[in-house]
């Protein structure tokens, strides 16, 4: 199989699977609060998996190449790292009834 086509299936799995999440979602009279637990906890560990092992790496080859061995280490590091501080300052300054990271029941609405 040739690589566009791989690269398009893989990409319409994850579009369809966004929907049939979204119409589980949707129809869904109670909220499930261990089902969601579990499943945030994977994707977050999907995603702190993808970004350590393929974005960090790729961004230190990067920058080592640009700034040198060590400058381009700790500026890899510092950003990396510098990057979750903001996010998480930023979620701290969004007030809860506003934040789309608080958990909110179905029953609430």
């Amino acid at each position: 199989m040739n690589n566009v086509l791989f690269a398009f299936l893989i990409t319409l799995f994850a579009g369809l699977s966004t929907g049939i999440g979204s119409t589980i979602a949707f129809f869904a009279k109670t909220t499930n609060t261990k089902f969601l637990s579990v499943s945030l906890g994977f994707s977050a560990g999907v995603m702190i998996y993808v970004s350590m092992v393929e974005i960090f790496f790729k961004a230190e080859a990067s920058l080592v190449l640009a700034l040198g061995e060590t400058l381009g280490s700790w500026v890899n590091v510092i950003s990396f790292f510098g990057g979750m501080l903001l996010i998480a300052i930023i979620d701290r300054l969004i007030p809860k009834a506003e934040n789309p990271h608080e958990l909110h029941s179905v029953e609430d609405d």
